[in-house]
């Protein structure tokens, strides 16, 4: 396939997910019954971000215009994919990197996102014949030059162990964090919300961890959190926010209650599901550089930072742990 012919495949596919016609409502509502954590609300949350962000011609041009030297490979790889499915179609981004490198690509799908993927592969694949010989969706991945796999920090072993031989981007847990001064307006509070609530706080772009002044003042927080209360209508949701306030009761911990998120004082940077971890800080500039460097963290989210609301938002060029897919798939 052309690089133009891909451009154009790509761009139908946003149109697709924009219409949001009767075939896509069944997907969703498919995908929706075999996994409950994929709720309509968020495959429409997903879905518009890789339409608006990711499928647009100008910003698939602009993109691809960074890696001239994709133009000129000197032979087609067979790249090996492992998905993740911790939130819809998250797997987005490494797909339709390697379908635009020009590398042909075996799909091994999470079993938490096989409808969605599976479903807009083969409307691909129905738009255009010559896409079926770019990408398969397969049950093992045999014969592979090279590997992007994404998983947990015991999968990430087993992927180095099989696939450390072979060019590779092996990826593990991370997670993201927003640093507050205590200035934050009540807007900039409800778009940190979002950050930590969106997808039931499943994404490695979901706020895990707050790091705030001494003296922080909780409330106005606390209030635009309970802008998610209904969450507790969700039985999975609600069965794991039972069970976390009741280990905290039990062993006599401090939290506070938003209605549907507790906080807590730790120092962890990940935190169970319907959680959020905080820890106050004194010196800001030693707490940016020690956030930077560190490796379990994808996303920091304040002032200097990626601004509070945009953490489940990521661009072309917002690779996963940092990591340039698209120069590692040119390198090839």
């Amino acid at each position: 396939m052309q690089l133009s012919q891909k451009v154009a495949l790509a761009v139908k596919l946003g149109n697709y997910l924009l219409q949001n016609n009767d075939e896509w409502q069944d997907i969703k509502q498919k995908a929706y019954r075999e996994n409950p954590w994929f709720t309509p609300e968020f495959i429409d949350i997903a879905a518009k971000n890789i339409a608006c962000s990711f499928l647009k011609e100008q910003l698939l041009k602009e993109w691809l215009a960074h890696y001239p030297a994709l133009n000129h490979l000197k032979s087609q790889k067979t790249v090996g994919v492992v998905m993740a499915g911790n939130i819809p179609m998250v797997g987005f981004q490494d797909f339709l990197c390697v379908f635009m490198s020009g590398h042909k690509q075996q799909i091994k799908l999470s079993s938490k996102d096989q409808v969605l993927m599976q479903h807009l592969l083969a409307k691909m694949a129905e738009w255009d014949a010559a896409f079926r010989e770019q990408v398969s969706v397969v049950e093992r991945l045999r014969g592979c030059d090279a590997y992007i796999a994404t998983g947990s920090n015991n999968s990430s072993r087993y992927f180095a162990y099989y696939f450390g031989s072979k060019p590779n981007i092996i990826r593990k847990n991370r997670t993201s964090v927003a640093l507050l001064d205590g200035k934050e307006t009540n807007e900039e509070l409800g778009a940190l919300a979002r950050d930590i609530m969106l997808y039931f706080g499943l994404g490695c772009r979901n706020v895990t961890k707050l790091y705030v002044p001494e003296k922080y003042d909780f409330v106005p927080l606390i209030e635009a959190l309970k802008e998610y209360n209904y969450y507790l209508d969700f039985h999975k949701y609600h069965h794991n926010f039972d069970y976390q306030l009741a280990i905290l009761i039990m062993n006599s911990k401090v939290y506070m209650n938003s209605g549907a998120l507790l906080l807590i004082e730790s120092e962890d940077l990940f935190s169970p599901i319907s959680q959020v971890n905080y820890s106050f800080y004194k010196d800001s500039a030693e707490l940016k550089n020690s956030l930077r460097s560190n490796g379990d963290v994808q996303c920091i989210m304040g002032k200097d930072f990626i601004p509070f609301g945009e953490g489940q938002s990521p661009n072309l060029r917002d690779y996963a742990d940092g990591v340039d897919a698209m120069s590692f798939l040119q390198s090839l």
